[in-house]
């Protein structure tokens, strides 16, 4: 292809991308009360079990419900539609890789887009013990009055800060499937890769008690066993494949 064929071909791309995107967040905007219902119901459970608090979500300017929903409804169409500007993204890429780079590419997209959805709803599910534990250092006799988009903010970023991190054992097999990242590597560098793991936790999550970093950091150390056995296999399939005759000393003559 040419280049204004690549051009053209990315520009078909991006497009149908933004269609998708474009077209689930109308769908999650006609559906915006559950939505919102469903994301604000970690902080009404908080609000049902601590009935002694002054909490309540609040809309501070005449445009904030408007911008709610907007954002809303672009967060709700980027992760709903992931499955299909994912799949541009790997269409785009696969007509200049390999047969076997196809297969990785392809198999890549297809661990991605359920590791990132599971994340997000752990997260989800984590998100009232965080908001239960952060409104309890509020002092006796003070309020929480949350504007809407600072508390919809923190948990979008909240939920896709665990949908990110479950994408982390993607990386290390597709590292190992293309020969950058070998098991053994893997297995002898667990010790700083858990140090690492505990750090990025630490970093990435908005919130500052250890109990959320712990929530994440399990499962992501749970995945990078995971994905060592995976590379594991890989490695095994590979050695398997290898021809006796690479083995050959180079001052002596192969069997080939």
């Amino acid at each position: 292809m040419s280049l204004g064929d690549h051009l053209r071909e990315f520009r078909r791309r991006v497009l149908v991308a933004a269609v998708a995107v474009f077209v689930a967040a109308v769908a999650a905007a006609l559906n915006y009360e559950r939505i919102f219902d469903f994301l604000a119901a970690p902080f009404n459970h908080y609000k049902t079990t601590n009935p002694q608090s002054t909490i309540s979500l609040n809309f501070g300017e005449a445009t904030s419900a408007f911008s709610n929903l907007i954002s809303l409804s672009v967060f709700v169409g980027v992760i709903a539609a992931s499955p299909i500007w994912l799949y541009q993204l790997w269409a785009f890429i696969v007509p200049g890789l390999t047969k076997k780079e196809k297969r990785v590419s392809l198999a890549f997209i297809a661990a991605t887009v359920p590791l990132f959805l599971g994340g997000c709803f752990l997260g989800y599910l984590v998100l009232p013990q965080s908001l239960q534990l952060l409104y309890g250092f509020s002092p006796m006799g003070t309020s929480n009055i949350q504007q809407v988009s600072a508390y919809f903010s923190f948990v979008t970023r909240f939920i896709l800060v665990f949908g990110a991190g479950f994408l982390f054992p993607v990386f290390l097999v597709a590292f190992n499937a293309v020969g950058i990242l070998p098991a053994e590597k893997m297995i002898r560098g667990w010790r700083p890769a858990v140090v690492m793991i505990f750090l990025f936790s630490a970093v990435a999550t908005p919130t500052a008690d250890p109990m959320t970093m712990f929530l994440l950091a399990g499962p992501l150390i749970l995945l990078y066993f995971l994905a060592y056995g995976i590379a594991r296999l890989l490695d095994r399939r590979r050695e398997s494949q290898r021809p006796d005759w690479l083995e050959a000393a180079d001052d002596e003559a192969s069997a080939l």
